[in-house]
């Protein structure tokens, strides 16, 4: 098997979400692409409605070993896009497409290895697994589950959407398609425990646990500095898209029940479960001291300054491959309290945060509230928590650190070929 620092390799990659600047999926498919080409030819199939950032941001910063190639269905095609079950059967006939403009590519230049980067779901295929080219699969995530003592306390349409997403992956485990995506894999790249544990029984063979979030060197030094926090007033925020599943609910009936004094709670951003969310803070009478700021048009920017001045990250997912957030955070210096579930669980050490246990809603919420009260009664343990976030976050979450795991992965993909 080649030496990892030795390789020097043509990359294919598929990253359907790529785009400078933004965090989530669209940063995760930047980053990996533009950091794997400090080593390796990359050539990455996108989106074009990607391409005015890109083409802007790498007239400002060129990399010579970065090449993109646009792909969209046709405009006619398009419009069924809409809602998340519109834009998972967008993204499968994209991938058709995808797959036809790889082709093209296979035949004027050599690869050695494929990668599928973004969406990453273990239930959904990559038609980039059918190139005849050692193959590597993920960062996959989707294998973790809300757990079912948790969907009593969810809205109507949060149940709705935890059946469909269950039924869903269903008919995905058993789509031959993503049994011979698993099948082919060289190495597949699992962003949690669960997702590892279901791509091996779809007949995954290596699968390797990896949180696919970092952040550049710039965004770390950029959240090191930022703090503008003082102690006078705790404050607690929550930041996502307003669904459901992400748990705000748990941490608004945290913050009534632990009612720490000289608090607020801030939750940042938009969805459908606004209005409930707005509804349960007058319920509980805490309304004077919660701020419901939807997400701004400057997007990251605007909310990384308001996570900065911050002291307690309250993120209650109840499934979550990624969040990107809690690195944000550790990096920031902000403490983050987090369910023991999915990608945050894995990113956040007892040292580094606090992780809240998942055994009910009730106790769920105690162990929270308790959590808040702890830091909010203690600038002294957030200022140990904070100091060894900060040091987890420059270690394990650069995305200088977390090509070089990419490059071992790449190396078993190439070695398991020779």
């Amino acid at each position: 098997m080649p030496s990892a620092s030795d390789l020097s390799l043509t990359v294919l990659m598929s990253a359907y979400a790529c785009e400078p600047g933004r965090g989530s999926e669209e940063g995760v498919g930047w980053n990996l692409a533009k950091e794997m080409a400090r080593h390796h030819q990359v050539w990455v199939i996108t989106r074009a409605n990607n391409r005015a950032t890109i083409d802007q941001e790498l007239a400002r910063d060129p990399e010579p070993n970065l090449h993109f190639v646009y792909y969209d269905l046709p405009r006619w095609a398009r419009w069924w896009k809409r809602g998340d079950m519109g834009v998972q059967l967008y993204y499968y006939l994209w991938q058709i497409g995808a797959l036809n403009a790889g082709r093209r590519l296979t035949a004027a230049v050599s690869f050695d290895v494929a990668h599928h980067v973004t969406f990453g779901k273990y239930w959904a295929p990559t038609f980039l697994a059918l190139l005849p080219i050692p193959f590597v699969w993920g960062p996959v995530g989707g294998g973790d589950s809300a757990p079912w003592s948790f969907w009593r306390g969810l809205s109507r349409r949060g149940m709705v959407y935890e059946a469909v997403r269950a039924a869903a992956r269903w008919v995905g485990e058993h789509d031959p398609l993503v049994r011979r995506t698993a099948r082919r894999a060289a190495v597949t790249i699992a962003t949690t425990r669960a997702t590892a544990e279901r791509a091996r029984k779809l007949g995954a063979s290596n699968v390797r646990e990896f949180s696919h979030v970092g952040l550049s060197a710039s965004e770390m030094d950029l959240l090191g500095r930022s703090a503008q926090r003082g102690n006078d007033r705790v404050r607690f925020i929550s930041i996502g898209v307003l669904h459901a599943w992400k748990g705000f609910h748990l941490g608004l009936r945290a913050f009534a029940v632990a009612d720490v004094p000289d608090s607020e709670y801030w939750i940042i951003g938009s969805g459908p479960e606004a209005p409930n969310l707005r509804s349960l803070a007058k319920d509980l009478g805490i309304t004077a001291r919660v701020q419901f700021i939807a997400f701004h048009p400057n997007g990251r920017r605007d909310t990384l300054q308001r996570l900065a001045q911050c002291h307690v990250l309250v993120h209650p997912s109840l499934h979550e491959s990624g969040g990107t957030v809690c690195v944000e955070a550790m990096a920031s210096r902000v403490v983050v309290v987090c369910l023991d579930i999915g990608g945050p669980a894995l990113q956040v050490t007892a040292e580094t945060g606090v992780k809240i246990a998942v055994s009910s809603p009730s106790q769920a919420v105690r162990d929270i509230a308790e959590a808040m009260r702890r830091l909010g009664a203690s600038s002294e343990l957030r200022r140990q928590i904070t100091v060894a976030a900060r040091k987890r976050a420059e270690s394990e979450y650069s995305w200088t650190g977390r090509a070089a795991h990419l490059n071992r992965f790449y190396a078993e993909a190439v070695g398991a070929r020779s």
